[in-house]
């Protein structure tokens, strides 16, 4: 037994990692390609693969594996004046604690071993006593009962990379990067924790497969706690130091932020840790408010629609079919939310640096307080009204299912119908400055001065 804990473990490391570092991958592509479609440009096309007369560009992807390439070969530069031993840790501290909070992270959910062919109790565990599964696997690397309190504790880890990779390159530029990171992650840290207060009061756990369940029994968290969601999507962007969040590398005033004196794979680390937060920030919020690896009216003993104690439809399926449809429903939510990051980089301009401390201490923050305050009445509240309550709002959990399901439904069938049509490209010419001066009263001619 412990030989095959020891595999599957084994196992789903390599699932979680392989995703992250190919997600984080495929979004630099994304960044590169997505606003080139925003902004009606070409994108990435210049890195090719010639094989004979055949020339393939893939789209531009070839970009990504010749930065890969790039980044192994660079020279490795390290300042006179730098504090060596700190300077080469920084860029493994900015790492290191995106990869250790995939641990509680649960991409499925539970196996019953030895039930893969059969059809499990919607209810129940997987310990050999109710008649199926002979044990239980949960797929998560680590299933800890702190559950959001290691992800609070190794959240706040990546203030010490980007702080010392800073104060350790002997850079004026690099120091003030550093500081205006260690500030901001410690600001929006705040209304990012409070904002997940309201949704442990709803679900009445901290361990995150938890949440997942009680999502797929009622509604998603994003229809009981949705300014919840909001707070948190905007406080995770702020964390990962993306547009309109960047200041701590605004090339136009800190050339390159606290990463300024690193070069070669160093560097690599620092840009590739990013896109990680990206993607593991996704996780989270499909994990917390968009129902994990539930699929609406999808449980354990398969298809159940049905509304309140009125039962439509009722489709039986094998515990591998369901537990391998949470797993891709997951995984491919992640996707959806990591685009639509990369979709909110290139639409806003970045803030002002007094503009971005406003937001998280004078909106967040209050905001995620009167969530907390707002959860708490309407959760005594529902206390006191009892069963009478309960019925209806179980019918209201599952109309939001049924939402759901036909949003989905129309994105997939609208994303086919996308794909496969032609795409056909329109150039106008908006107007020259002439024509523009010309409304505005025309031009006046003044003599060159010397």
């Amino acid at each position: 037994m412990n030989l095959t804990l020891l595999i599957w473990t084994i196992v789903k490391i390599l699932i979680v990692i392989g995703f992250v570092f190919n997600v984080a991958a495929l979004l630099t592509w994304v960044d590169r390609r997505q606003s080139s479609m925003i902004q009606d440009r070409i994108g990435p096309n210049r890195a090719v693969l010639k094989l004979g007369k055949f020339e393939l560009r893939v789209a531009g992807l070839l970009h990504t594996a010749a930065d890969g390439v790039k980044f192994f070969f660079k020279e490795d530069f390290m300042p006179p004046n730098a504090d060596k031993l700190l300077f080469s840790l920084a860029p493994i501290l900015a790492m290191t604690p995106v990869l250790a909070l995939l641990a509680v992270i649960p991409f499925g959910d539970t196996l019953c071993i030895g039930d893969f062919g059969k059809i499990v109790p919607r209810f129940g565990v997987c310990d050999g006593t109710q008649g199926h599964g002979a044990w239980a696997m949960d797929l998560m690397v680590a299933p800890l009962n702190v559950g959001l309190l290691y992800v609070f504790a190794l959240a706040g880890q990546g203030i010490v990379g980007a702080a010392i990779a800073g104060w350790s390159s002997d850079n004026k530029f690099s120091l003030m990067g550093a500081l205006r990171a260690a500030s901001q992650m410690v600001s929006y840290e705040v209304a990012m924790g409070l904002s997940l207060i309201g949704a442990m009061m709803i679900y009445g756990t901290i361990r995150l497969d938890d949440m997942v369940r009680w999502q797929g029994d009622y509604a998603w968290g994003i229809f009981v706690q949705p300014l919840a969601f909001l707070l948190f999507f905007t406080a995770a962007v702020a964390e990962n130091k993306r547009i309109p969040f960047d200041l701590p590398e605004a090339e136009s005033e800190l050339v390159s932020g606290y990463f300024t004196e690193y070069s070669g794979m160093k560097f690599g680390m620092f840009y590739f840790a990013e896109y990680m937060e990206v993607c593991t920030s996704s996780m989270l919020l499909v994990t917390i408010f968009l129902g994990g690896w539930q699929l609406p009216f999808l449980h354990r003993d398969g298809l159940t629609i049905a509304f309140g104690e009125t039962v439509l439809v009722h489709a039986p399926m094998a515990h591998w079919g369901v537990a391998l449809l949470g797993v891709v429903a997951f995984f491919g939510k992640t996707l959806v939310m990591c685009s639509f990051q990369a979709f909110v980089r290139w639409s806003l301009p970045r803030f002002r640096y007094d503009q971005l401390m406003k937001l998280g201490w004078r909106v967040l923050l209050p905001a995620a307080l009167a969530n907390i305050f707002v959860t708490g009445l309407v959760w005594v509240g529902i206390d006191k009204v009892g069963v009478e309550l309960s019925s209806g709002l179980k019918i209201a959990g599952d109309v939001t299912q049924a939402g759901v399901a036909i949003a989905i439904t129309f994105g997939v069938v609208r994303l086919i119908i996308g794909m496969a049509g032609k795409r056909e490209h329109r150039y106008s010419t908006a107007g020259t400055s002439a024509k523009f001066a010309e409304k505005l009263g025309g031009s006046k001619e003044t003599p060159m001065q010397a």
